[in-house]
């Protein structure tokens, strides 16, 4: 790997001493996390863009990445400076916010491009993180960099994988008191999966635990850790693969993280078993498609939750894990609610991993009739699969057609909001089906371990492949729904003006009233948005910025020039229409009220 390199124009109007994390959550005027927070909500307490003057919104100021790829996740906000991220080489700018984006500094990783065909679903990178003065990155090739924020030079910086092997990274990262939380990706390249702490002064490991494996290398105590409330039980892992398979047995961590700091738990979700192939790994496949309860200082899991077991549909776990206080039969909950990418809505008791709700958030939904929520059932907490639409059910190199949703997920990363004036969750979704043709596949290290083809269509007689849906958690239902005509691939801005943010792939930045969904604002920005909307204030004005780049799993024909149907695993031909609609681009729009 070359050395990186650092362009540095001015210095910071950081603050000299930047203090920990908790007191820049608590400024609502910046965002140091992706997340907003560490409950995951997208929630930000600014106001003054509201329902009665949102549609006076204009351009601020724009800047271009220079980057022609999938932009997702969003810019942060620390003091009087944003820093903006690019896809692959994952570039960092520090803009000015006193003259309008004037750049402070830059820095180009110099990453070998070899690692970009190891990507997953284009070359995205969902953003920075800062903590304690530094900016914090997670390279494609899994080198994890700690940045002066003031000058943009290295702290610091470690590989938390190897790319020879398969494994790269497309997320971003979690500081939780002196540590940093990293994941990883390569589920299709039959990595065993991982979630790591790094101190972060030093950049030295301190924990990392496993997705599956042994109870050692998963850091879970087979009497203390539980599943729905029972002890899992010595080898829980290795006792639902067959033979060693779960060495290349997949369970990528390239998710979302969130924090309990009253109960000091992080909570986070793993991917897909490896091979997409069902019949080539018998069992439960533990613990892939799992949610994970860990204390971050020693790595334990306290609980786990297998959503899908013996996947066969790629419904990786990986969606973020929202966390809320609420009631739930006239008592006070700390709950935890996670939208699958198996189309389900889950809500758990985040102390205990009780669960409480699962329910269809979109109605086409067809792979299993529902959850089973009876605690005495032998079932309880399983899915109650529909075999006709188990592409184990006709076996290997047979297609089984109609399964609802794709493999794509009726929401797949990008993030949900939640807003405690409404206590309502909105939800970006693709409204998506597919065909599946599973195949025998070998493992050979470094190369894709896939063993399966697919293809994405819309659900039959729908003319739409997108919703924004408005979720009541408790009672595990829809309170209001926009179809949009493809995936809703942006995350979800809900802000104390009662104004839901989110963006399109044909490049409409919307803004809609929080109660109602009824549209209040729209603008169309130079390319499809996949980005994350974000929202800050500087000098007393609020601004809202979305990054714009059409690419993701959703776009990734139009980012990497695909034209075969089946390529981008189903993708290019379940959005073709997209080209009518919009184009490559890679640029920060920021929006303002006039004065």
């Amino acid at each position: 790997m070359r050395s990186p390199i650092v362009l540095c124009l001015a210095l910071l109007a950081v603050p000299a001493a930047a203090g920990d994390i908790d007191a820049h959550l608590a400024n609502p005027a910046e965002q140091v996390l992706q997340t907003l927070d560490y409950a995951n909500t997208r929630y930000s307490r600014l106001d003054r863009i509201d329902t009665g003057n949102v549609a006076r919104l204009q351009v601020a100021w724009t800047f271009s990445t220079g980057v022609l790829r999938g932009h997702e996740g969003a810019p942060l906000v620390v003091g009087d400076v944003m820093y903006v991220h690019t896809p692959f080489p994952n570039t960092v700018t520090a803009l000015d916010l006193n003259a309008d984006g004037r750049i402070l500094w830059r820095y180009v990783p110099q990453q070998d491009a070899s690692v970009i065909p190891l990507l997953c679903c284009d070359t995205v990178n969902r953003g920075l993180a800062y903590a304690d003065g530094a900016i914090l990155l997670h390279q494609a090739d899994t080198t994890l960099v700690s940045l002066d924020a003031r000058t943009g030079r290295v702290n610091w910086s470690v590989k938390n994988g190897d790319p020879a092997r398969g494994e790269t990274n497309t997320a971003t990262v979690m500081p939780v008191k002196d540590k940093i939380i990293v994941g990883i990706s390569g589920g299709e390249f039959g990595v065993q999966c991982h979630v790591t702490a790094y101190d972060s002064k030093t950049g030295a490991r301190l924990w990392r635990g496993y997705s599956m494996g042994t109870d050692a290398q998963m850091l879970v105590d087979p009497e203390k850790t539980t599943a729905l409330g029972k002890p899992i039980g010595p080898d829980s892992s290795l006792a639902s693969w067959e033979g060693d398979q779960w060495k290349t047995g997949g369970g990528c961590t390239w998710g979302w993280y969130s924090y309990d700091a009253e109960r000091d738990l992080i909570y986070y979700g793993t991917g897909n078993p490896s091979t997409w192939n069902p019949g080539q790994r018998p069992g439960d496949n533990k613990w892939a498609m799992t949610i994970f309860a860990r204390n971050p200082d020693t790595g334990l899991a306290r609980w786990v939750y297998q959503m899908t077991p013996h996947d066969a549909w790629d419904y990786d776990g990986v969606n973020e894990m929202i966390l809320t206080d609420q009631t739930v039969d006239g008592k006070e909950r700390p709950l935890l609610t996670h939208f699958d990418r198996n189309g389900f809505a889950y809500t758990l008791d985040r102390a205990t991993g009780e669960l409480l709700v699962a329910n269809k958030f979109d109605p086409v939904v067809n792979w299993a009739s529902g959850i089973d929520l009876d605690t005495g059932s032998k079932t309880y907490g399983r899915p109650l699969v529909d075999p006709a639409f188990s592409p184990e059910t006709k076996g290997e190199d047979e297609t089984t057609t109609g399964i609802c949703p794709g493999a794509i997920g009726a929401k797949n990363q990008q993030p949900a909001a939640y807003s405690p004036r409404t206590r309502l969750f909105y939800v970006p979704t693709n409204h998506i089906c597919m065909s599946y043709e599973p195949f025998r596949v070998t493992f050979t290290a470094g190369l894709p371990y896939v063993g399966a083809t697919l293809s994405l269509e819309p659900p039959p007689g729908s003319d739409h492949t997108g919703n924004l849906v408005a979720w009541d958690g408790v009672k595990g239902a829809p309170v209001w729904t926009i179809p949009e005509p493809f995936s809703v691939w942006s995350g979800v801005l809900a802000t104390a003006g009662n104004v839901v943010f989110y963006g399109t792939l044909e490049g409409y930045l919307k803004a809609v009233d929080a109660r109602t969904g009824r549209e209040l604002y729209r603008f169309k920005t130079p390319s499809g948005i996949v980005g994350n909307v974000m929202t800050y204030a500087h000098k007393g004005r609020q601004y809202v910025a979305v990054l714009s780049g059409i690419g993701g799993w959703a776009g990734i024909g139009l980012a990497a020039g695909l034209t075969d149907p089946n390529d981008g695993a189903g993708a290019v031909g379940g959005y073709a229409a997209l080209s009518r609609y919009t184009a490559l681009g890679g640029q920060l729009t920021v929006f303002g009220l006039p004065d």
